[in-house]
């Protein structure tokens, strides 16, 4: 039953994987600064992503 609840997290993770590296790959080929793909959609997305278990360490 845990592997049926995890694939929709994992199909999210796979489409906002391809959106952010796409994004990075437009900003490559655009010669932005390294940071410009963190800075859109996706990328505040995955930062957010990864600092929900910070939030969760330092402040509960």
């Amino acid at each position: 039953m845990s592997i049926i609840k995890a694939i929709p997290i994992l199909v999210a993770a796979f489409f906002l994987g391809n959106w952010f590296l796409s994004e990075a790959r437009r900003a490559k080929a655009a010669r932005k600064p390294w940071y410009a793909p963190y800075l859109t959609i996706p990328g505040i997305l995955i930062i957010i992503t990864f600092m929900i278990p910070v939030y969760i360490r330092f402040f509960h």
